[in-house]
């Protein structure tokens, strides 16, 4: 399983779960955040590590530069697109703004 299938399933039931959304969604808040993100989720069962993450992200932003304008220097920098726990964390903070209404 790749991590994005990993992080795929984990937003899928942190969505449906509101305690497991809660958890992950208490780990902005810690003074190393991705650590303590994947720590709590191989707790849960995901095996999800810091390098993976942030080198599924940063692999993933290196295929959307080389698809744009050839992938030279010129191509435009795409903020935060190469974050994906910063992508789940505003995913999972939307579904729990929603749960709360």
């Amino acid at each position: 399983m790749t991590t994005l299938d990993i992080l795929d399933r984990l937003q899928k039931d942190a969505l449906r779960d509101r305690e497991l959304r809660k958890h992950l969604l208490a780990t902005r808040s810690e003074k190393d955040p991705l650590t303590v993100f994947c720590c709590l989720c191989r707790s849960f069962g995901y095996e999800l590590y810091e390098m993976d993450l942030i080198s599924a992200g940063e692999d993933f932003y290196a295929e959307m530069r080389r698809s744009t304008n050839g992938g030279g220097e010129n191509s435009p920098k795409l903020e935060g697109e190469d974050d994906f726990y910063e992508l789940l964390m505003a995913s999972l903070q939307e579904a729990e703004k929603a749960a709360e209404k």
